[in-house]
């Protein structure tokens, strides 16, 4: 669920919302999106872990998107863990 609502937070430039669920000893000082950048859909390719019983998780997703007329996709496996209960965001290894 986590990565679903970061998503949709970059649709709608949720900044506040991706830096509050980004994990405290990995989150950057500010973050700045790429205005011009349109998110087309989201796709999760796998998880791993990140249920109720668990304190860390990872999922694969390609986030489609067009920028500057042309069409691209990050492809990214994320890794989350629980902060006091709740899930948030540590690092992102891409994937070619």
């Amino acid at each position: 669920m986590l990565m679903r609502s970061r998503y949709t937070a970059y649709v709608v430039g949720d900044t506040e919302y991706l830096l509050r669920s980004w994990h405290p000893d990995t989150r950057p000082a500010d973050l700045a999106l790429e205005s011009a950048q349109r998110w087309l859909f989201l796709e999760i390719v796998a998880t791993e872990r990140g249920g109720p019983f668990d304190d860390r998780g990872t999922v694969e997703f390609i986030a489609h998107y067009k920028l500057d007329g042309a069409r691209d996709a990050m492809h990214e496996v994320s890794t989350f863990t629980r902060v006091h209960g709740a899930w948030v965001y540590v690092d992102g290894t891409f994937r070619a």
